[in-house]
Parts: C-alpha cells; structure tokens; sequence
C-alpha cells in the first residue's frame, strides 16, 4: 500500500532541498529551453541546494559528458538573466548526469535505480528523488509501472513526480490519465505542473487579493459589473502545426491555463496559504462554472481560425492556418475561442467571465481586466460630463508584468470635465529582477513538497468539466472557417458575444506595441506609459472619413478593431490597415497638411493621440524630444 505523504507547512528555508531530479525526456525542448534555465537561475540567487543532482535519460545516445556540452550550448541561448555567470554555470553543469536507455523498457530502470543511489551518495542529497516526466502524456503510464516494479519508489527520502501538461485531451482521457498515475502514486507524491501559474504576475493574483484590504471588499457582484481574461498571440502556429491541429485553443490554451488564472481570481478566501487550503477552494470555483447545453454552447461561444493576410489587390501575404505546414488542408481546429461563462454562487452570481484567446492576432498580451459598476450619473446633471465610463483594475500577466487601476480625474480649468487617468505598478521597475522562465517557483516549491502551485486530481476533472460540453458541441458541427484575418483581433462573433450584453472587450494598449511605432521606438518605460494613457477612444463608422487630404493633421490613429483605407486622389485603395496598425503619426511632430484620404473600410474603433498631450509628454521628456525632433 502506498502511503501518503503529509502537505507541509511551506518551509521558509533560503534554498531548495537536497535531491536528485531524474528527467525522462531530458534531450527534449523542454529541458533546454526551460528546466536547465530555470535551474540556472536559482544556482544565480543562492536558492539551489549545494546537495543538487539532475540526472537524465532519454533514447539519445549521448553520454554525461556530451550531455553537459549539449547543455553548455543551449544556456547561452535561452537563459533569461540580465547577464551570464560562468562560474556558477560550471558549478552547475558538473552536476548533470546522462543515461540513454528506452523508458519504456524495464531493464533502463535497474541502471537509472544504480545511478540514483550513486548521486545520492557522492552529492548528498538524503535520498530525495523527484522524478520528472517531460514526455509525451503516453507515456506517463508507463513510466510509473516500471518505476513501481523496478522498486524506484522506495529507499530512504522521499519520492515526487512532476506531470508535464496536457492532463488529458477531454475529461475521459484525463481521468484514465489520473487512473493510471494514482494506481502507483498517491495523490499527495503527485505534482501536476501549469507553468502559468509559476509566474510571478500569477502568484501575485493571491497575494493582491487577500494582502490588501481595501480591494476584497469590493470583490463581488455587487460592485464588479464583468471579468476579462484575455490571453493573445501575434504568432502563428508556425512549425507546431502537426501537434497544434490535433489540440487546438481550447485545448492548449483556454482549458487549463485561464482557468486556472480565473479559479485563483475568484475563488472564496480560503482559511489559510497551507496547499489544500487554497486547492480545495479552486476546486470549489471551478465547480461553481456552469456546464453548457448544446444550446447554452451556441449562444455563449465562439471559435474561429485565421485565414491568409492579403494585401489590396488580394495577393496573399502570408498564409492561413490551412497553408502551415502539417496543418490539414480542411482543418476544423479552432485557432481562436471565446466564451462567457457563468460562476453560479453566491459571490458571483450574474457577473459575466469573458475568455479570449488566439493566434495570429494583432498583439501578444496576456491580461485580466476587472471592470467595475459605474458610478450614478445624476449627481453630474447640469455639467458638461455626459456620459462617465467604469473604473477598472487590470492585471498586466504578459510580456508587460504589473497592475493598472483606471479612474476618472478632473481636468484642469475652470469648468468641470472628467478624463480617463491611470495610475500603474510595473514589477520590473520596482524590483529589478531578472526574468524567469516560470519552473523557477514550481521546482523550489515541489522539492519542499509545497504542491500549492499545482493541479489536484479533482482540479484537472473539473476543468475539464466545463470544457467537455464545448469540444462536444464544436466536433458535431461544421465551422465556417476561416473566419479572422491575421492580426485582427479575431472573429466578428467575438465582437457580438459582449455586444449582445451591452459591452464591449477593453483592449489594453501595452508599450510594448508602441515600440513597433518607429516614432516611439526610442521612448523609455516611462514616456511610453505616459503616451498609452494619453490615449482617447472613439467610434467610426464604415464609410466614414477619417482624415481628409489637405487638411491641417493634429491627431495620431491607432486601429484597435476593424479596417481603414487609405485612398488616392481617384479614390482608389491602394493601403488596408487594419487591428493595430497606426497611421497620422507625422501631425503629431509638424502642422503639414494630410497627403490622402483615410476612409472607415469597417466599422472601427480607434484610439486618437492629440498633439497637445504629446506636446506636454515632449516636455517632460527633453532627450527625447530631441531626438524625435532632430
């Protein structure tokens, strides 16, 4: 009988504990581009323990030797520190250890069992083993049969396993999944990993929340009008199209990822940090979310896929998903999804969740936009404000890392005028830290056997849960694919899902989009926050004239939804811009006259830079203003 190990209290000690981590798959991506980094950086901040070992395996017919070198190659390619350390990388490496060997084969596991009790004893590592899986979910099963047969999970220490994603492709994968690891390890040696949620804007979600009382409060539907979780790639599928076409957004992306985000953003206070504490109360949430009918999936979803981007005579720029390499030619896989979803408990009752995630649209960004009740407009009766927007709370996950509240202010003068103003804490300003790969807290965490950043057994099920009526009404259906442009903002039914309510999707203007402006491609951090939030909002309908050639141009255009075009002097397109291309930039520099037409080829929805603002930007600026305007 397998006995189960007691959830620590997480222990406060300054490094990780001794062990051997024994990678099955070590020649793959993943340990490259992730583990060994990540590795790397807790060597850099003295959170490595000096009894450390890393052993791995895999069908290579590298040795230790070759290994280390491999290895050696790729930290100068993906570590994430501001600078390279060699002597601590050579500490590091002299640690690695390689077996080749078929995992799925028994006799490997006699070797790997020798080589675990031999690193025990030349690094001290108290016979704590955490066994690793970075292979294919296939192979989980039998990984944990030869490891049970070949006596690999008894000795002295303890015995850990660390699951990679995807926990399943539906939730009756996902349970024989959790069948067949449960039937050789208990549920509290189990770790399964999101590496989402090592990041540190996620963790921070917890820590927002419940460290600071005057927002917890306020968190509930009596004061929160809707949630936004808004997960967006600029990239295609690229060379992942084989993997991708048989998993999709849905799968990869919405079904594990965002929920877990939105579990850790509306789950009730649990009683204490301890791991079940904070878990059990995820599991409540996500048993909280409505399951759809086959109806219920029509009305509150959508799913889309990006077709080729053409230019204005209709030549193909780049290609549409169907074009990638190893895609099919008639692939029904979702490359964009959306939902609204319902949390049906007492907190939450009647606030919606919107999701959005996809590819090949206009920016990458991962954000959570709390919109709050607007304000009553009676008092303002009898004053030039007509019409006051909501106040919102936006945590910033990725690239940009950091938390934004936007309210109203006064505008100087002598009347009474309202302006959208922000206010932001930037984690890399304020810390200084180097960037992470995201294993970095997950690794630390699973050698003290603190299992509060990863997924339970029940957890991955009702995740699944919610996502099974989905999948099951999208398979019976035909889609109208493709149905985006690349880089829009993804399908028109997106669009309609929040219409249907009365709202609209907050877009968040990052800096880092602005930095593909060439004129604000030289802007520090600062200047560049100044300029997003000088920002204003406004709706132009198709047909319309945005700017008229001649006249005086005292504004910038930046494309948020839709399409412009601009026109020649017959009245001939010969440019399409579309989400996130910008245009009108020079009025902001020289009163010249506009050179074309710039006409609505869509509905849109437009974010304006005055000249004035960018004026007074200038001014507390000088460098730069010297530079822009030499």
């Amino acid at each position: 009988m397998q006995h189960a190990e007691v959830s620590p209290v997480p222990d406060p000690a300054p490094t990780s504990r001794p062990c051997v981590l024994l990678i099955f798959g070590a020649s793959g991506d993943l340990t490259r581009r992730l583990l060994v980094p990540a590795l790397y950086n807790l060597a850099c901040d003295g959170l490595l323990s000096e009894h450390f070992a890393l052993l791995g395996t895999a069908l290579d017919p590298m040795t230790t030797e070759s290994f280390r070198e491999r290895m050696t190659i790729d930290i100068q390619q993906f570590h994430t520190r501001n600078s390279f350390d060699p002597a601590v990388w050579d500490d590091l490496v002299s640690r690695f250890h390689y077996i080749p060997g078929n995992f799925s084969e028994l006799p490997v596991y006699e070797t790997l069992k020798e080589e675990v009790a031999r690193l025990t004893a030349q690094h001290g590592t108290e016979g704590n083993v955490l066994f690793y899986f970075a292979t294919a979910p296939r192979f989980f099963g039998r990984i944990c049969e030869n490891l049970h047969v070949a006596g690999c999970k008894s000795g002295q220490g303890w015995r850990r396993i660390i699951v990679e994603k995807p926990f399943g492709t539906d939730l009756k994968s996902a349970r024989e999944l959790n069948a067949e690891v449960l039937a050789h390890w208990d549920e509290s040696q189990i770790y399964r990993i999101d590496h989402y949620l090592g990041k540190e804007t996620v963790q921070n979600l917890l820590a927002f929340r419940f460290s600071n009382g005057m927002f917890e409060p306020l968190w509930n539907k009596n004061y929160i009008d809707n949630i936004q979780f808004n997960v967006s790639e600029a990239v295609d599928v690229g060379s992942r199209g084989g993997y991708y076409d048989t998993s999709g957004v849905l799968r990869d992306m919405m079904q594990n990822h965002m929920f877990q985000m939105l579990a850790y953003l509306c789950m009730e206070v649990p009683g204490s940090f301890q791991p079940d504490a904070i878990r059990n109360e995820k599991a409540k949430l996500l048993q909280s979310v409505r399951t759809y009918s086959p109806r219920e999936v029509a009305r509150y979803t959508v799913r889309g896929q990006y077709g080729p981007l053409l230019d204005a005579g209709s030549n193909v720029i780049k290609p549409g998903y169907r074009q990638e390499k190893d895609v099919a030619p008639d692939s029904r896989t979702e490359t964009y999804a959306a939902a609204r979803l319902h949390i049906d408990n007492w907190r939450w009752e009647g606030v919606p969740v919107y999701l959005r995630s996809g590819k090949a649209l206009w920016k990458r960004g991962t954000e959570i936009v709390v919109e709050f009740k607007k304000a009553p407009q009676v008092i303002f009766a009898g004053t030039p404000v007509r019409k006051l927007g909501s106040n919102r709370l936006i945590f910033h996950i990725q690239p940009y890392q950091g938390v934004e509240v936007q309210f109203h202010a006064k505008t100087p003068g002598p009347t009474l005028q309202l302006q959208p103003v922000h206010m932001r804490f930037s984690y890399g300003e304020a810390f200084k830290a180097s960037r992470y790969t995201g294993y970095e807290a997950m690794l630390f965490a699973c050698s003290h056997g603190d299992a509060t950043l990863f997924s339970r057994g029940d957890l991955v099920e009702a995740a699944w849960r919610i996502a099974q009526p989905i999948l099951d009404y999208w398979a019976s259906h035909e889609p109208e694919f493709p149905n985006y442009d690349r880089g829009s903002w993804g399908p028109k039914g997106a669009e309609d899902l929040l219409d249907r309510d009365g709202r609209r999707w907050h877009e968040v203007v990052t800096d880092e989009l602005l930095q593909q402006v060439p004129l604000f491609s030289g802007g520090d951090p600062l200047f560049l926050s100044q300029v997003v939030m000088a920002l204003r909002p406004d709706v132009v309908a198709q047909g319309d004239l945005i700017i008229r050639k001649g006249a005086i141009g005292r504004e910038l255009y930046l494309v948020v939804h839709g399409q412009v075009e601009i026109l020649d002097d017959a009245g001939h397109v010969i440019e399409i811009l579309r989400d996130g291309d910008i245009f009108g930039e020079v009025a902001l520099l020289m009163s010249t006259p506009r050179t074309a037409n710039v006409r609505a080829r869509t509905n849109c929805d437009l974010l304006i830079l005055d000249k004035a603002d960018f004026s007074r930007i200038l001014q507390d600026h000088a460098q730069f203003a010297d530079m822009v305007c030499s």
